[in-house]
Formats: structure tokens, sequence, C-alpha cells
């Protein structure tokens, strides 16, 4: 089921709701077999970003594994993402071609800013305010040609994505890739996002890499033991019965596997206890100090 369930973009495009995330999933034997055993379970959506330093194993991997599996480049949806040192308006273009060049892609499907501040500048400084619109101009102009399919932004808060609408070039951002799972369920941005018509697509579904406090929750365990399946599916499933798209990272045959067999529902009752969950944690970077 996981393999047919797509959203749609405010541009009209549809996008598998469950994607591969591949934040630091690097080498490129590790990349070859991570990719062909996501294909092989039906996944047909990759999430990647410059800063990840894999895009060319994994352009080189879908060259190798596409015509084996019977794929074209049109059947998978690629996301990757501009680097916060090129939000600079004469670095845009370059880091958009090197993408498209390591990934052996003409075009990409989504494009994202990854970071709302830029490398380099202090995260009180304004200036953070002046070249993400700059770059978000940039990119604007790049999709208008149609090697973006679609651009978006990731880590913006209700603020940074106010900002953005009230100066977008007429151009909305499709995406707001964001950490969001029962330990942070961003309440407030999820209802500001889908008013704006942006779709929320979710990282660090399972909480942080090192801290698996949210994949033990009491709670998420519950739940898991009374579905009959795996805390991280539970996790899954509740983003998205919620409408909220999900690219959980794995690199074992079997993660993968279980990360995309998500073809059972909670009961209201499942998600209300779930909701209920009183701890408050983040897990990653906190983008409310950028300015």
């Amino acid at each position: 089921m996981a393999a047919n369930l797509l959203c749609v973009l405010n541009t009209g495009q549809p996008m598998p709701m469950v994607g591969l995330g591949t934040f630091r999933v690097r080498g490129k034997s590790v990349i070859y077999n991570v990719i062909e055993v996501a294909l092989q379970k039906g996944y047909r959506s990759i999430d990647t970003a410059a800063v990840y330093q894999n895009e060319a194993d994994i352009g080189a991997a879908l060259k190798e594994l596409l015509p084996q599996y019977g794929l074209k480049r049109e059947d998978i949806f690629l996301t990757s993402k501009l680097a916060p040192e090129d939000h600079h308006p004469d670095r845009v273009e370059r880091a958009v071609s090197k993408s498209l060049s390591q990934l052996g892609t003409s075009y990409l499907d989504l494009f994202l800013v990854h970071w709302p501040g830029t490398a380099g500048i202090p995260a009180g400084d304004t200036d953070n305010r002046r070249l993400r619109r700059a770059a978000w101009q940039q990119l604007v102009a790049l999709h208008k040609t149609g090697i973006l399919k679609a651009i978006g932004v990731s880590n913006f808060t209700v603020r940074h994505i106010d900002e953005l609408l009230a100066d977008c070039q007429g151009v909305k951002p499709a995406v707001n890739q964001v950490e969001l799972h029962p330990h942070f369920p961003q309440r407030d941005l999820l209802s500001h996002c889908k008013q704006a018509g942006i779709f929320v697509q979710a990282y660090s579904s399972f909480g942080g890499t090192n801290n698996k406090s949210l994949l033990s929750d009491p709670i998420i365990l519950q739940v898991a033991r009374d579905c009959g399946r795996q805390p991280a599916q539970v996790l899954l499933r509740w983003a998205l019965q919620q409408n909220i798209g999900v690219i959980p990272k794995a690199v074992t045959k079997q993660h993968i596997q279980n990360n995309f067999e998500l073809d059972f529902t909670l009961s209201d009752s499942q998600i209300t206890l779930i909701n209920s969950i009183t701890t408050v944690q983040k897990y990653a970077w906190n983008p409310d100090v950028v300015a």
C-alpha cells in the first residue's frame, strides 16, 4: 500500500508519501545496496542533499539499477537540497547544476533550501533573511525553466515561512521538510503549512540518530504490541495518517523493508494515545535561532 500512497503538491505533481532518506548513508557499495533493496521493495522516492556528499554515488547506482528493474528516470521522484554555503545569488545556479550532474539527471522533481541560514553568517544576522530571499528568487527562475519541477524549503519555522510567502516571486514552496514526530509534533507549523498549501515532510521520524528514547517510548511500544508491528512502523504510520510525508533512513535490508510495509491503520484511539505523549524533545538542530 505504501508504494501507491501519493500526495499531490501545489504544483500538481504527485509525490510518494514514503521516500528513502539518505542522510549519513555514504560509500559507493553501501549506497548501491540500499537503493537496490529499496527499488526491489517498491520505493520510488529518494531524498538526498549536497551536504550529504552522496549524490554522485546515488546517481551511479540509479543509472545501473533502474534498467534492471524496468524503470526509467521519470519513475523516480528525486529530491536534493541547496547547501547553506550556496545561498549567495551567484552560487545557486552552479549548485543546482552540480547536483544535476552528480545525480546524472537533467531535472530534479524537488529541490529544497536546506536551511534558513547561510553558512559563515551568524545565526542572528539579518543577512540570513536577505540571502535566503535571494536564493529563492534564483530557484524560482530555475523552476520556471523546468529543471526543478518543484521547489521548497527545509527547517523553516512559521516565521521563516511567512517571510518567504510575503515575497515568494509568485511561487509558494511546495514542501517544508522538518523534524516532526510524537516527541516534537510541530502542530502549529503543520497547521500553518497546510493552510498555505505547503506539504509537510518529516525527517527524524524515529527521533535522534543516537538516541532511542522515542523508539522506546512506553506508549509507542504499547501501540506497537497491540498492532503486532515494529515501533518504527507505528511512528511512520502515525505521520502518514496525518497526511505528513516521511523519508526514513535505513541501511539494512530488514529495516528498509519494514519502513515500507505500512499497509495497516492505527485506530483513532491509538492516534489519540500517541498524541497524548507529554515528552517534548527536539533531536536535531534548531532553526528558531536563525534570523
